[in-house]
C-alpha cells in the first residue's frame, strides 16, 4: 500500500477527528503504534497541524466509518480521480532541438546501410519528413557536402531495439533472408572428415600452406616418406640410410694432445 502524503500530519488529524485505534492509524500511516501513541500524548510532533486525508483524496468518509465500526479492519487508500496522461503509441517522433541537426547524418546512414527501409519507416524512426529523405537519397540536399553517415543510435535519435525491430520488419516484408540462413554451416555438415592414407599428402591452401613451408625451411628437418610397404601390415620396415647418416654420431678418438706425456721417473725405471 502506498504511503499517504505527510504521514505524521495525517496521523495527527486522524487522532483528533476519528475514533480509530492506534494500530489502525499506524498501519495506514506506516508508523509504529508507540509513535502514534506518543503523538496523541503530545510527546512527538507537538503543535503540528493535522492534514485532512479526505480533502486530499486519500481517504473517504465511508472508509473511515467502516474501520471505526470494525477495529480489526485496515484503512485502504482511495483511488485517485486525477486523470493520468495518455501514453502516445503512434505518430512521428519529436526529436529535441539540439539533435535536429544530426538527422541528415542518420538518414544518410539508414539509406546507405538499410535500403530496404521505406520512407515512412525512416520518418517514424527518427522524426523527419519524406522530402528530406528523398533529397538525401538523390543527393540533392542543400547541405549534402557536409553530411556524413552516422548511426542514429550513436546520435541518440533512436534506441537500438527500435532500430532492430524496424529493420527486421522491413526485411521480412521484402523477403530478405539473413546470410547465416542461406549458407550451411560447414562445421555442422554431415560430410565425414577425410583422413590421409599412408604416403598421401594433403594440399594446404592459403596461409596454412605458406606457414607450413616457412616452418619447414626454418627447422630444416628431413622429412621421411612412409610407403605402403612400411605400414602396419606386419612387414619389417626398411630403415633408410639417410636416417642413419643423420642421427648416427662417429666415435670420438682421443687426440695426441690429450694423452699424458711419460714422466722422467718412468723413463728411469724402464
Amino acid at each position: 500500500m502506498a504511503m499517504p502524503l505527510m504521514p505524521k500530519a495525517t496521523a495527527v488529524w486522524l487522532i483528533d477527528n476519528t475514533t480509530l485505534s492506534f494500530d489502525q492509524i499506524a498501519a495506514f500511516c506506516e508508523l509504529h503504534a508507540l509513535e502514534v501513541q506518543a503523538i496523541a500524548d503530545g510527546e512527538v510532533a507537538p503543535g503540528m497541524h493535522g492534514l485532512d486525508p479526505i480533502a486530499n483524496g486519500q481517504l473517504t468518509k465511508d472508509e473511515i466509518a467502516r474501520c471505526q465500526s470494525e477495529p480489526s479492519a485496515q484503512l485502504e487508500m482511495a483511488k485517485p480521480n486525477v486523470p493520468l496522461p495518455k501514453v502516445r503509441q503512434k505518430g512521428a517522433r519529436y526529436p529535441p532541438i539540439s539533435k535536429r541537426q544530426d538527422r541528415p547524418d542518420a538518414i544518410s546512414w539508414l539509406v546507405k546501410n538499410h535500403p530496404e527501409l521505406s520512407d515512412a519507416q525512416i520518418s517514424k524512426l527518427i522524426g523527419t519528413t519524406k522530402p528530406t529523405i528523398n533529397a538525401i537519397r538523390e543527393r540533392t540536399h542543400w547541405n549534402m557536402t557536409n553530411i556524413k553517415p552516422q548511426n542514429p543510435v550513436a546520435l541518440g535519435l533512436c534506441a537500438a531495439p527500435e532500430l532492430e525491430k524496424v529493420v527486421a520488419l522491413a526485411r521480412a516484408k521484402a523477403g530478405i533472408v539473413p546470410e547465416a540462413m542461406d549458407k550451411p554451416d560447414k562445421a555442422n555438415s554431415d560430410d565425414p572428415i577425410r583422413i590421409p592414407k599412408p604416403g598421401e599428402t594433403l594440399l594446404l591452401k592459403g596461409e596454412a600452406k605458406a606457414d607450413r613451408e616457412r616452418a619447414l625451411e626454418a627447422e630444416e628437418v628431413p622429412v621421411f616418406a612412409v610407403t605402403e610397404e612400411n605400414s602396419d601390415d606386419g612387414a619389417t620396415p626398411e630403415v633408410l640410410k639417410v636416417a642413419e647418416d643423420v642421427f648416427s654420431t662417429p666415435p670420438t678418438t682421443p687426440k695426441e694432445e690429450d694423452t699424458p706425456a711419460p714422466s722422467p721417473e718412468d723413463n728411469a725405471g724402464s
